[in-house]
């Protein structure tokens, strides 16, 4: 299960460090295996490569009026690995279309991560916190 927040810095070749917590849960589950995509939020998706073969697969079953969604998340996907340096390489066409410049926050998010701009991922936890809870969420948490 991949949870919690994390704050994370881009180095200048574009590689955001896993955190330590995460790195043995990885080795074990996908041996470092790992593919990244957008997310219609506009951050960044982290998958294992097994949860995002299981992601794919729903996808690729949808029907044709999701092409456009699957144009998105497949099209964009991109395979990586965690490095010796237990570092992910992000490349310059996603992390300029997720807006991610140096200080990103790391989201897990049970079968996989987001990756967003720190200050992106403040505003939208604070437009969040500003509206009233949902009642499924409300009935869940109260």
């Amino acid at each position: 299960m991949l949870q919690g927040e994390s704050e994370l810095t881009l180095d200048g070749k574009g590689r955001m460090t896993v955190p330590a917590r995460h790195r043995d849960g990885l080795a074990a589950l996908c041996a470092g295996q790992m593919t990244v995509t957008k997310s219609p939020s506009r951050c960044l998706l982290l998958f294992p490569r097994p949860a995002w073969e299981e992601f794919r697969a729903k996808l690729m079953g949808l029907p044709m009026d999701a092409e456009s969604w699957r144009r998105i998340f497949i099209g964009s996907a991109l395979d990586v690995e965690i490095d010796s340096g237990s570092r992910i390489q992000l490349s310059p066409e996603l992390r300029r279309w997720a807006g991610l410049d140096r200080e990103l926050m790391l989201v897990g998010m049970g079968t996989r991560m987001e990756i967003w701009d720190r200050g992106r991922h403040q505003a939208l936890e604070d437009a969040t916190l500003a509206q009233p809870m949902p009642d499924s969420v409300s009935k869940l948490v109260m």
